[in-house]
């Protein structure tokens, strides 16, 4: 198809959009174009009932919506290209709304599998110690891990177990950390000069990939039903918080999010783990 091909270019030469999100279009438009020649539809003469044909085929595909969605976007924007080149009068897809995305739950950990992972590291090396360290402040801050990569020695109060971090706009909060992760920084850092907290052979910074890379390599051989990730301990720290009586402001600010509603998908988490303990106590 030669507007397809022409779309792409245009893509890639004007818009710079990335090798994946060109070849993601790509599959999009093939795939619509497969159902327009299989049902001799003149694809610059689409009719309302030709759009809501294609829908009912991707809705028996048995297709997730976001993928409904994104195939939707595709053909949104070709068609906006289409406009542009005056071989169209009307964008049709201007008017399909793109169907509701279905809420994911933060994956997180339970009590059994983080202590799985804390209990597997071997902290007699250094660098068993900096793994130990990593999983334990990714855990009791509730941190990104772009925040953990940029915590310099000079952002952490020893007197009071906070640091201070830069997050998400450049705004700026206090996290906080317990004894546990106290005693593995102490002996992180004795007799070590650094300026970052977590940082190579050569006093440079980790970055976010190698510190991905990090938990990723501690939790590989442990078979855990849980996909972990920084972001999982994430999630944990605030899902642990909110099951043990922690109000949902409280959780806001300490996971430095500026909407309440963002840290709200947290409360489905919560309640799924009340609704579970009330069911095994009262399933009789």
């Amino acid at each position: 198809m030669v507007e397809v091909d022409k779309f792409l270019n245009y893509l890639k030469k004007e818009l710079n959009y990335s090798e994946n999100t060109i070849n993601s279009y790509k599959l999009d438009l093939d795939n619509f174009f497969l159902f327009v020649k299989k049902n001799k539809i003149n694809y610059l003469k689409l009719t309302s009932e030709d759009i809501r044909n294609y829908l009912k085929y991707l809705d028996e595909l048995m297709l997730k919506n976001t993928t409904i969605s994104r195939k939707i976007s595709a053909l949104r924007s070709f068609y906006n290209y289409l406009l542009n080149k005056k071989l169209i009068d009307f964008n049709i897809f201007s008017n399909i709304r793109n169907p509701k995305l279905e809420k994911k739950l933060p994956n997180y950990l339970n009590y059994e599998e983080l202590a799985k992972i804390l209990d597997s590291i071997d902290t007699s090396s250094e660098d068993g110690l900096k793994n130990r360290l990593l999983i334990e402040m990714l855990y009791a801050t509730g941190c990104r891990v772009s925040e953990i990569a940029n915590i310099k020695i000079e952002d952490i109060n020893f007197s009071n177990n906070s640091i201070r971090v830069i997050g998400k706009g450049n705004k700026e909060r206090i996290v906080y950390f317990g004894e546990y992760a106290r005693f593995y920084l102490n002996k992180y850092i004795e007799g070590h000069k650094r300026e970052y907290l977590f940082d190579n052979k050569n006093n440079e910074k980790l970055n976010i990939h190698e510190i991905e890379y990090m938990v990723k390599e501690i939790v590989k051989n442990l078979a855990l039903k849980t996909h972990v990730t920084p972001h999982t301990l994430r999630h944990t720290f605030a899902t642990h918080l909110l099951n043990n009586g922690a109000d949902i402001k409280t959780v806001q600010e300490l996971l430095g999010h500026s909407s309440l509603n963002t840290t709200g998908i947290y409360t489905h988490v919560s309640n799924a783990r009340i609704k579970e303990i009330y069911l095994k106590t009262f399933n009789r």
